[in-house]
């Protein structure tokens, strides 16, 4: 049987957000000053990723609620650190205008974009990744991303934690080498650890290490919670009291970090296109926004994958 191309389900934000401060703004703008950093950055990143991939799908996933009502009403620490003063996400301020201009090009070339109301792109991804036909490339910077790798699907995690041109190509035993659980326990793992950059304060006194061992002896957090109730169950010195002072927290948190597998979604165009599908709009946009290199470099990156 031929080998399948994957498709590529793009953390949007992810890669924007590295964008903009991955390329200087000064290096990037229009006639009239304004900053396209991001949207050449992230243009940049996705013709890299098709040539490197051999993809022949592609959806880009958008967080349309960065903080979902349904998770801040079980943690209310849930991201609330990135809160702006006057509400909505900490953005900086030359960024905000990039994303219209992101989706518009991707619009023109024929790249499909999806959002739902009431999740993160997360949970986007995560919907797309059991329902898309595999082999599937999740690509992000989001460690949480690490909780859907499958290699029996399979779907592995292209790590951008050192940008696209260095991804790191995760599977079940790369989770497993650098934090000691498989896979689909690493958000239970990553409650009991906590995050701070997604306001998951954790169990106060257990890190990775103690958070790895745990969930090898008990499987999960329910199974931690279910030790904690009997008294036969041992714990090193301190450990029960420490879990037993966070079990209100540990009751929600696992809800909270595992991403929504279930998300209504319509049915979505995936495949890629071998040219765009609006070139008039697109060569429009590009000399507006002063994009004609990195739009070029993305039209022959999906010009070469057809030829291939």
């Amino acid at each position: 049987m031929a080998h399948r191309p994957p498709i590529l389900l793009i953390d949007a934000a992810s890669l924007y957000f590295r964008a903009y401060f991955g390329v200087p703004e000064s290096a990037a703008r229009t006639e009239d000053g304004t900053p396209v950093n991001a949207v050449r950055g992230f243009l940049d990143m996705l013709a890299t990723l098709i040539r490197g991939r051999g993809a022949d799908r592609m959806v880009c996933a958008l967080d349309y609620d960065w903080r979902p009502a349904w998770r801040v009403e079980l943690l209310p620490s849930y991201k609330a650190h990135r809160v702006a003063p006057q509400g909505g996400e900490v953005v900086p301020d030359t960024l905000s205008p990039q994303v219209p201009m992101i989706l518009e090009v991707l619009a023109a070339i024929g790249i499909t974009a999806v959002g739902a109301t009431g999740y993160e792109a997360d949970d986007v991804l995560g919907t797309l990744s059991v329902t898309q036909p595999g082999p599937v490339e999740v690509v992000s910077g989001d460690r949480d991303l690490f909780q859907l790798i499958d290699d029996s699907r399979p779907v592995r995690l292209l790590y951008v934690g050192r940008g696209v041109a260095k991804l790191d190509d995760c599977d079940d035993a790369a989770v497993r080498a650098r934090y000691g659980v498989p896979a689909d326990r690493y958000a239970d793992f990553a409650a009991l650890r906590g995050d701070p950059s997604d306001g998951l304060p954790g169990v106060p006194g257990v890190g990775e290490k103690t958070a790895a061992r745990l969930i090898e002896r008990y499987g999960s957090i329910a199974g931690i919670l279910a030790a904690l109730d009997d008294s036969d169950s041992s714990f090193a010195p301190g450990l029960r009291t420490k879990l037993a002072a966070a079990r209100d927290y540990l009751a929600v948190a696992p809800t909270v970090v595992q991403v929504a597998l279930d998300v209504p979604l319509p049915e979505l165009p995936t495949a890629l296109p071998t040219s765009p599908a609006d070139p008039d709009r697109l060569l429009e946009l590009a000399a507006q926004w002063n994009l004609a290199g990195s739009t070029r470099r993305l039209v022959d990156a999906l010009a070469a994958r057809a030829d291939h």
